[in-house]
């Protein structure tokens, strides 16, 4: 007899728990081998360009990947693609594990990347299904606290295990993780997206017309994510060279930094979704915005200027920690914005967003290993590019409203 979980009509603890887990092994895979990444450089014989072609092939993965799992969870509902899609990703992390060229490492973080999407896509999908409005700001925000935690447990696990476990260790880490939260998915994740709903979705979709894809509402609050994400993959991509070259941090206090900057994404995510109660999202998504820009400013005028590169540091916390305000929010209002196709939209948001993160990869490194100046200037437009989308989304919101925001 096939083990079937119970029906839920809303989020409680434990599924909660395993959406944040699924959401969270997108940035544990991709930082828990950071603090390698000189060594890794040095035993595969290539360039620091080299070895970000293996992150930049996980994000092409993970972009590409939410393009087919969320659209077909629209169709054929949320569990199978999930459980599919999960044990893909264990097995693609084995290989990655066992490669012995870059090559070879390279193509299995594709499929890595692929695979585990589906976590990432269908966790925000089912929140989704089970929870509107404030209620759904709030569980996004919440998982945003364990993203927070993702990085902070990485790049300190990287740090503390690199020499003892060495690249190809760390990287079993994550097939351990995957493992684990496959077997939670199993036991515990019901299907939230059943045939009666489909056909309920598919008959109001019908109804309208319009799935809201297309509608500013939408597009404004999805980009304000993407660009978010664009600022944050410029800054994870270069902090290992910044932080252990430019600065000269050895692994240990470069996981400990880098470590303590995430811990700030999860303090004002927990922060966020205690005042969703009280304030509205998109003014908590605003003030992430601004303080984004701000510090996207910032890092640009100390980049060039002649200050020790010590004082990157401040700007680039400042700015990761608005990433707090600006996940959850944006995800909650672009989703609510489109209730009749929530796994096509959670896709086009997920894709976009690490499709933009493998660009910026390789871009943060074009100057050499002692620049900061392509990591600042990518940071930098990712942030006013999602305050002219925030501004766009706002003045959709203001004209469906008939009257200025409040």
């Amino acid at each position: 007899m096939r083990w079937t979980p119970r029906p839920v009509t809303r989020l409680n603890g434990t599924l909660l728990t395993i959406i944040a887990l699924l959401a969270a092994l997108a940035p544990f895979a991709t930082d828990v081998y950071l603090p390698t990444f000189p060594a890794m450089a040095e035993q595969l014989g290539t360039s620091a360009t080299g070895v970000q072609v293996t992150l930049t092939a996980f994000l092409i993965g993970a972009g590409a990947g939410q393009l087919f799992f969320g659209p077909l969870s629209d169709r054929i509902g949320r569990r199978v693609p999930l459980i599919v899609g999960t044990a893909v990703c264990v097995v693609a992390g084995l290989g990655a594990v066992l490669a012995q060229n870059l090559v070879v490492l390279v193509v299995a973080r594709l499929v890595q990347g692929l695979s585990g999407s589906a976590g990432m896509v269908l966790g925000r999908a089912i929140i989704s299904d089970v929870a509107k409005g404030r209620e759904a700001a709030r569980a996004f925000n919440l998982t945003s606290i364990v993203l927070g935690i993702a990085p902070v447990a990485a790049p300190l696990v990287g740090a503390v295990f690199a020499k003892a476990l060495g690249w190809r260790g760390l990287l079993g880490i994550v097939v351990g993780l995957s493992l684990v939260t496959l077997v939670a998915v199993i036991i515990f994740v019901p299907e939230t997206h059943p045939a009666t709903a489909r056909a309920a979705q598919r008959q109001a979709h019908t109804n309208s017309q319009s799935s809201g894809l297309g509608s500013r509402a939408y597009l404004g609050n999805m980009l304000v994510l993407v660009f978010g994400f664009g600022a944050m993959m410029a800054y994870i991509s270069a902090s290992p060279f910044v932080y252990q070259v430019m600065i000269g941090m050895n692994e240990l206090t470069y996981g400990i930094v880098f470590g303590a900057t995430a811990l700030m994404i999860t303090f004002v995510s927990y922060l966020s979704a205690r005042l969703t109660r009280r304030v509205r999202t998109h003014v908590l998504l605003r003030t992430g915005v601004c303080i984004l820009v701000g510090s996207g400013v910032v890092l640009a005028t100390f980049a060039i200027s002649p200050l020790p590169s010590w004082c990157l540091v401040i700007p680039l916390v400042t700015g990761i920690s608005s990433m707090g305000l600006i996940f959850g929010n944006a995800t909650a209002l672009a989703l609510g914005a489109v209730p009749h196709a929530i796994g096509t939209a959670s896709a086009l948001m997920g894709a976009a967003q690490f499709l933009l993160g493998a660009g910026v990869a390789p871009l943060v490194g074009l100057a050499g290993n002692h620049s900061a100046v392509p990591m600042a200037t990518v940071f930098g437009i990712s942030a006013l590019l999602a305050l002219a989308a925030f501004l766009s989304a706002r003045n959709a919101r203001v004209q469906n409203r008939g009257a200025p925001e409040r």
